[in-house]
């Protein structure tokens, strides 16, 4: 494990709000973090893995079904503590989310998805954070549309351009799923108000302010039934 500069790990945010609905019917009834992979639900793979690395505080962001994954997972679990933003009635997208969370998550922590096991030090990654001083840094992987569609321009430590809609030549790199924000890059977005926090990082990698961090591991995610069957074959090999 390797060791932090700070005295202790960052937060966690874990974003687990979203209907799945690519998933169902396994998703009707059960949230996506819970799917189980590997004899176990998937959440408790992501907890476990922080907690190997040091990481023992998260947030848990919830939407659909979050009822259900206070259940499950209660407050301690799998050597994390876990506290929860819930969006309520209305779904807030990942950005609102992590603006409701923010009194839980203090001046800087980590954003991650629910449905992603990303097998890399997160060590590193806070540490560039805190070398490039800009107040966002997405962490990349060289895609080149392999898993995915390629959704951004890297270059030396920077974010050129992010952008999920519009696509070009340029952007061979694709967002592994790891950041690490400010809380105060967090308060430009309006509470209340359902956002996705790709506007903000799109909007920062224009602005120039947007680290990067290349990593390369390839990552692992159950939103898709065909990203589930090979996390599912994945996790079997590393236990």
């Amino acid at each position: 494990m390797i060791k932090y500069s700070t005295p202790s790990p960052p937060p966690v945010a874990i974003l687990a709000g979203g209907l799945a609905t690519r998933l169902r019917p396994i998703t009707t009834y059960i949230p996506k973090v819970l799917v189980e992979v590997a004899g176990e639900p998937f959440i408790r793979h992501q907890l476990r893995f922080l907690a190997q690395q040091g990481i023992h505080d998260v947030v848990l962001c919830t939407g659909y079904l979050g009822e259900m994954v206070e259940r499950e997972v209660g407050t301690e679990c799998c050597g994390c503590r876990v506290r929860y933003s819930c969006d309520g009635d209305k779904a807030l997208g990942t950005g609102g989310a992590l603006r409701k969370a923010l009194p839980l998550l203090g001046e800087n922590f980590y954003v991650m998805y629910g449905d992603s096991f990303l097998d890399i030090q997160f060590a590193p990654v806070f540490e560039a954070f805190r070398r490039a001083k800009a107040p966002a840094l997405m962490t990349v992987f060289h895609n080149r549309g392999r898993w995915d569609v390629s959704n951004v321009e890297y270059a030396a430590g920077r974010i050129l351009r992010y952008d999920k809609a519009t696509h070009n030549p340029a952007m061979t790199y694709i967002d592994y799923g790891l950041g690490v924000v400010t809380g105060e890059v967090i308060l430009r977005l309006p509470p209340g108000i359902a956002i996705d926090l790709g506007e903000l990082y799109r909007d920062l990698a224009v602005e120039g302010r947007l680290a990067g961090f290349e990593v390369h591991t390839r990552f692992y995610e159950i939103g898709s039934p065909a990203g589930l069957r090979e996390t599912e074959v994945y996790l079997r090999g590393r236990s």
